[in-house]
């Protein structure tokens, strides 16, 4: 029998989530690098670079790769020659490994969870509870995977019950599309099939823990259906030119995993889920003889990749811009943020609506007369940052917002990640203002910019109160413009155009 003590289970699991907040897996960034060099999309290669320049700098300074530290799933396989020796039930041995890693002094991660799901949405302030699947299974020792997922990448999972003759690489096909960039590609699709409603889904979000594998794959050829499934979809996805962030590109996926379960006769459950730019995973077992073990990566199987200004960003001064300067923008210029910018997300949309609608106007100190706003919820500083790792937030989720920011606040514009829908784009056209995209998954880059913050507004709500940053040169993408137009619209159309002639090219 095979004894593990309490504490090297709660120091385990605390250990691998400050791992695996600032150390990319190695497979997984070797081939955001690949993509890289293959990439021809401008827009795309620079999102690209930024990614892998992240990375860099958050294994160099262990700091968390993306602002979103996500919510903590762990699979365990406890074998059934183990036993625990300590006073805490398996669940609270987790959570424990969870709060100690979240509240670390050195490297501080964002805690995101709230209770209750409905009503109050209280945070929870240390990341708990983590998601747990238990499985007992032979032998005597404990197999644990762990992953950090974010709320982007988690809020574009899909799930359907096909009928058995229904082709699921068309709806696989289908329904990315219709997931947007708010999941931060280029990612992994993690594809759950059979079983049940709920089975398929465990399944896919399962399948996202297994190693990026698929140009191996490619070259020994497929020696199962399961394998035919996962190129065919790696292939057709990428064919829809979606690329990095939406931009347009050739590279949408760098990896399809794939779990199935045997299934009713009548049924064939999908579930779909993606993982993002800021793929966060780790396996370790434990045996009774300590703590996991974990060995970092080394600094030189990087890739070697900067990323450098473009020659061609425009700078701004947020502090004297003007509306006319916001409609010269184009879609698809880079600009170079310098000034004061606002912050605000979910929760501050929400209260300043409740503010408005009840006639007592903006809070106390905030102004948005010809300002922009970016949707953040930033990592607290440690040691002398300004602020932690601060990048940009699902866009979308403030479109329904957005008619009354414009027109009631003063506001000429927003920055935030992913593209915008047809209501914010209608009412962003409608104002002549502008949405300005920074790269999901370059966090720790972008706080760079960053060199003074302060709370302005709704201290209570944490990492979702209204901040004032300080911003130098701060890399942003115009991606609507004043007249409605949209590179997440325009470029993977034309991206998706150029593929199906490249391939057209080399099969003649």
């Amino acid at each position: 029998m095979t004894i593990i003590k309490q504490d090297d289970l709660i120091q385990s699991i605390a250990d691998a989530l400050q791992f695996i907040s600032y150390y990319h897996p190695l497979d997984y960034i070797q081939a955001v690098g690949r993509a890289y060099e293959r990439e021809q999309s401008p827009a795309a290669r620079d999102a690209l670079a930024q990614i892998l320049t992240n990375s860099r700098m958050c294994a160099e300074g262990h700091r968390p790769i993306c602002q979103d530290t996500g919510a903590v799933v762990v699979f365990l396989k406890v074998g059934m020659g183990v036993r625990f020796e300590g006073d805490m039930a398996l669940d609270a041995m987790i959570n424990e490994g969870v709060r100690r890693a979240y509240l670390h002094p050195d490297n501080k991660l964002r805690a995101s969870m709230v209770a209750p799901p409905v009503g109050k949405r209280i945070n929870t302030r240390d990341n708990t509870p983590a998601i747990i699947y238990t499985d007992i299974v032979p032998g005597d020792r404990l197999d644990v995977a762990l992953a950090a997922k974010g709320g982007g990448s988690e809020n574009k999972s899909k799930f359907a019950i096909l009928n058995p003759s229904d082709s699921l690489v068309d709806w696989v096909v289908k329904t990315v599309p219709t997931m947007g960039a708010g999941w931060c590609p280029p990612g992994v699709l993690g594809i759950g099939i059979g079983g049940t409603a709920e089975k398929a889904m465990v399944l896919a979000k399962e399948s996202l823990m297994a190693p990026i594998d698929m140009d191996e794959l490619k070259v020994r050829g497929p020696q199962d259906p399961i394998e035919e499934l996962r190129i065919e979809i790696f292939d057709r996805v990428n064919a829809l030119g979606i690329g990095a962030q939406g931009l347009g590109g050739l590279t949408t996926v760098v990896d399809v995993k794939i779990l199935d379960y045997p299934t009713h006769a009548a049924s064939l459950p999908v579930g779909m889920i993606p993982n993002c730019a800021a793929t966060r995973h780790i396996e370790f077992h434990l045996d009774g003889s300590g703590p996991a073990v974990l060995t970092p990566p080394k600094l030189e199987d990087w890739p070697d990749v900067t990323w450098q200004v473009s020659e061609a960003a425009r700078r701004v001064d947020l502090d004297t811009l003007t509306p006319e300067v916001v409609q010269s923008w184009k879609p698809g210029d880079r600009l170079l943020l310098s000034g004061k910018l606002l912050t605000g997300r979910d929760a501050a949309h929400r209260r300043i609506q409740e503010m408005l609608e009840r006639g007592e106007g903006l809070p106390q100190g905030v102004d948005f007369t010809n300002r922009l706003i970016y949707y953040v919820g930033p990592v607290d500083p440690v040691r002398d940052e300004a602020v932690g790792p601060a990048g940009p937030t699902t866009a979308t989720r403030m479109d329904k917002f957005t008619e009354m920011m414009l027109s009631q606040t003063g506001l000429i514009g927003m920055v935030g990640k992913a593209e915008r829908g047809p209501v914010a784009i209608e009412s962003i056209k409608k104002h002549k203002a502008a949405y300005l995209m920074a790269v999901g998954g370059a966090a720790y880059l972008v706080s760079q910019a960053i060199r003074a913050a302060r709370v302005v507004a709704f201290e209570d709500l944490g990492m979702e109160a209204i901040y004032e940053f300080e911003v130098v040169d701060m890399p942003v993408t115009v991606a609507v413009d004043a007249n409605g137009e949209s590179v997440h619209e325009t470029g993977p159309a034309e991206w998706r155009v150029k593929i199906s002639e490249m391939r057209r090219t080399s099969n003649n």
